[in-house]
Order: C-alpha cells, then structure tokens, then sequence
C-alpha cells in the first residue's frame, strides 16, 4: 500500500515538473513571439516590409495564435502587395483575436485585401463582419457601400455578358440554320437540275431512237420524197396518138353504121 502510495507521490512530482517545464517554455516562446513583433514594427515603421514580414513569421512560428503577429504580418504583406498573401493572415488574425475591437481591424483589412483581389462578395461579407464587432466604424461603412456597388456592376456584367453569349449563341444557331437550309435548297435545285438533265437525255435518246427507227425512216423518206412529174410528150408522140385516135373513133363509126344498117326495116308499102 505505501508502495503506491509511493509510485502515485513520485508521479505527481514529475507530472508537476513537466507542466511546469512546459509552462516556462511557452512564457519563454511568447517573449521570443514579442520580441520578434516589436522587431518587425521598427521594421514596418521604416517600410521594409520584407524584412518586417519575416520578422512576424517568426513570431508565430514561436507562437502560432499570436494575433498581434498574424495581423502585422497581414499588414506588410499588404503593403508590399502581396494582397493574396495577406488575406489568410487577416483571418488568422479575426478567428484568433480576443476582443472585439482587434476582429473589427482583421475583418476591415480583410474586406480591404478582397477589394484588391477583386473578390467583391468576400468584402462586403468582411465589411459586414467588422460592423457587427464595431458598428460605429464610419470607414468601413464607406468601403462596404463602395464593395456592394462594385458587386452589382460585376452581377450586371456578368448578366450582360450571359445575355451577349447567349444572343451570339442564338445567332450563331440562326446562321448555321440558314446555311443548313441553304445547302438543302442548293441540293434540291442540283437535283432537279440533275432530273432536267436526265429528262432531256432520256428526250435525246428517244429522238436517237426515232432516228434510228429504219421502218419510220423509210415512211419519213417517202412523205418528204418528192413525187415524179409526168415528162412532156413530144410533137411526134402527140401526132401519132391523135391518128391512133382518129383511126380507133373510125373504126369505132363504122361498126356503128354497119349495126344501124342490120336492125333498119324495110319500108312497106300500104297494100290498099
């Protein structure tokens, strides 16, 4: 029993030891943090904001929620431009900080370094944060007011834009559709020219075949054959046809009379 009694004493000895160890570490790390912030002021004060930016890393690399070095160090970052750099470290600096009034300046910086990133919506949402810790901020109303019109320009551009795309869109459908139907009508009047061909080749074959019929070429031939004339008969012809004539109605005279002698009856005389 005092065996443990014992062991738990000397346990509790050493626990004490090391909290206590430990607890002058970190006072000793937090002196180290300040010193390196004080640093970096005299650094910033002089505007070498390099320099003072390495001076705050430091300091929380000693202490990594101290919120006097996350802001100063947002602070030279945005002094030397490095606006992107900087906002991580103002929300460090507005999600560590104690009291309100240190939240306001984190959240009025942060506003102010979305501002120059363009990141409109992330400064009014900063701006309003900082308002809520410290309403009475008559600058930071400003800049809000100022973000707020800066977002509705972009929400209009972008809308604009939208409209413009979908417009050039539209009519870029309309053209491809208007040449879609031109190409259809120029494929049809090719077809029909292509049928009209056809048509007056099927035509030419006929006439071709007309042509070659050898049974309507020969009656062509001999509708369009001229018909032979009667040749004229010479003075001699005409003379003998005229004796041959005269010698057939001589003939024909004397046939006649010999029947008109046959078939006369003998005259009578009256027996009174």
């Amino acid at each position: 029993m005092n065996l443990l009694q014992n062991i738990l004493i000397l346990f509790l000895m050493l626990f004490s030891s090391t909290t206590i160890l430990a607890q002058k570490d970190s006072i000793a790390l937090q002196r180290k943090a300040r010193k390196m912030v004080r640093q970096g002021n005299e650094l910033y004060q002089k505007k070498q904001y390099t320099e003072a930016s390495v001076a705050y890393r430091k300091a929380l690399d000693k202490s990594s929620y101290y919120d006097k070095a996350s802001y100063n160090l947002g602070n030279a970052l945005y002094e030397n431009k490095n606006f992107k750099e900087a906002t991580p470290q103002y929300e460090l600096s507005a999600k560590t900080a104690s009291d309100k009034y240190t939240k306001a300046e984190a959240y009025h910086n942060l506003g102010n370094s979305m501002m120059e990133t363009k990141n409109y919506q992330g400064a009014v949402d900063a701006y309003k944060n900082s308002l809520r810790n410290n309403p009475n901020d008559d600058e930071t109303r400003y800049n809000l007011a100022v973000a707020q019109e800066f977002l509705e320009k972009e929400k209009q551009q972008n809308k604009d834009n939208k409209d413009n795309k979908d417009k050039d869109k539209k009519d870029k459908d309309e053209k491809n559709k208007d040449k879609d139907k031109k190409e259809g009508d120029d494929d049809k009047e090719k077809k029909d020219g292509d049928d009209d061909d056809k048509d007056k080749d099927e035509k030419g074959d006929k006439k071709k075949d007309k042509k070659q019929d050898p049974k309507k070429d020969d009656k062509k031939e001999q509708k369009e054959k001229p018909k032979p004339q009667q040749g004229k008969m010479s003075p001699q012809q005409i003379k003998q046809l005229l004796e041959s004539l005269n010698n057939e109605e001589k003939k024909t005279q004397k046939k006649m009379n010999a029947k008109k002698a046959k078939g006369k009856k003998v005259k009578q005389e009256k027996d009174w």
